[in-house]
């Protein structure tokens, strides 16, 4: 009796092996005849089998499983997702059919990453660049793309995981480059080294030559500063400047944006100093004689703010805020010789003084004129000049100038 109830055990033990070799065998079939929704139906049939499979026939159903979810590059993100979280259960075996299904995967995704890109879908191919850089990890310049077209977006929070990934790796992108000029164009071609040998030999191609491409560490810790500064987060970004500038340092832009850093958190020496330092390595900079101005301007000093304004001026006559803070430092003036005309009393010594004061004010009005002018010229929309023109007319008592003044404001309004 013992006997027989064995072999009848065996031979359900084996009935049910077999049936489970059958689905899988359903669904290698399906795949081979790129049916992955019957397929997938086959692996849901064999799912229910798999308490009682091997570790053999499991890695065999989680290989045919990823397969099914990839379907030749026809699966979504999160069917590649769940593909490669089958292929990490891949214990026994297909070792190789692994490798070569995981370099297929990649080749897709890059294809689709391009594709995306060429079409300007960034969001898109930065998500395929990650995800053949998570396939392939040795190839850290997948998440290198995935990182500056997050950028592309705005996706910064996402951009900066990946840009700080990049760093942790000790990413720099340098790599040797090998180039040789095109005889027939005569412009230079980058190629491997193999093709450009056989061109050079050829005689399609000369002056074969080699190089180390730039370092691509300094434009990641500067990006990421820069996604700091845009999320906010000013201590970090300011920590992550100093990173950027060691990296960079003859970067003006890098001086610029902490220089921008110090000034919003109210830092004015750091934001001075910094800005001088950036002077210095461009002194020609219209821009950075301007903020200079205008750092002076607010630190109480307006006959340095005057000298910096009328150089950048002098490095670029069109910049219309110079001609208006010009204008406005003159006027700022204005303020104390009021007080004192409203303090004055009836007296005739008053009355003089009253006088002397009243051609001050006016004398500061014609000195202000030029420069508001000169920003019509340049900006003849501009609202703020000829409403400040206005009043001044009006004061000067020039009617003409004024109600022209008038009528422009009201064209502009």
């Amino acid at each position: 009796m013992k006997k027989q109830i064995i072999i009848a055990l065996a031979f359900s033990v084996s009935a049910f092996s077999f049936a489970q070799k059958k689905e899988l065998k359903a669904v290698e079939k399906a795949i081979k005849g790129n049916n992955y929704a019957e397929a997938k139906a086959a692996l849901k049939q064999a799912e229910a089998l798999m308490s009682s499979m091997d570790d053999k026939l499991k890695s065999q159903y989680y290989y045919l499983n990823a397969e099914a979810l990839y379907a030749n590059g026809a699966g979504s993100i999160g069917d590649i997702d769940a593909a490669l979280k089958s292929l990490d259960n891949v214990k026994e075996g297909y070792t190789s059919e692994v490798s070569e299904l995981k370099q297929t995967m990649v080749n897709g995704i890059l294809t689709k990453g391009n594709k995306s890109y060429e079409g300007k879908d960034f969001s898109t191919a930065s998500k395929y660049f990650e995800k053949a850089y998570r396939l392939s990890t040795k190839d850290t310049l997948f998440l290198y793309y995935a990182a500056a077209t997050a950028v592309n977006v705005q996706e910064y929070d996402r951009a900066l995981g990946l840009y700080e990934e990049l760093k942790n790796l000790g990413y720099t992108g340098i790599e040797k480059q090998y180039f040789a000029t095109n005889v027939e164009t005569g412009e230079e071609d980058i190629l491997d080294k193999n093709t450009r040998d056989l061109y050079v030999k050829a005689k399609s191609h000369s002056n074969p030559g080699e190089r180390k491409t730039e370092s691509k560490k300094p434009e990641i810790v500067k990006n990421i500063a820069l996604i700091y500064v845009s999320q906010g987060d000013d201590q970090k970004a300011i920590a992550a400047m100093k990173d950027a500038r060691a990296a960079s340092p003859d970067d003006v832009n890098l001086i610029l944006s902490e220089a921008n850093i110090h000034f919003k958190l109210g830092n004015t020496a750091e934001f001075k100093a910094l800005l001088e330092k950036a002077t210095q390595m461009e002194p020609n900079n219209p821009e950075l004689q301007y903020n200079l101005g205008v750092v002076a301007g607010e630190s109480g000093q307006p006959e340095e703010a005057q000298k910096y304004y009328e150089k950048t001026i002098e490095l670029n006559p069109q910049y219309t805020n110079a001609y208006i803070n010009l204008a406005a430092l003159i006027l700022s003036k204005e303020e104390g010789i009021i007080k004192e005309m409203n303090g004055l009393g009836s007296s005739k010594k008053d009355d003089l003084r009253y006088d002397e004061l009243r051609d001050q004010r006016q004398n500061l009005y014609k000195k202000a004129v030029p420069y508001l002018t000169k920003v019509l010229e340049i900006d003849s929309k501009n609202l703020s000049a000829a409403k400040t023109l206005m009043n001044i007319y009006s004061i000067l008592g020039e009617t003409a100038k004024h109600n022209e003044m008038k009528e422009k404001v009201a064209t502009l309004e």
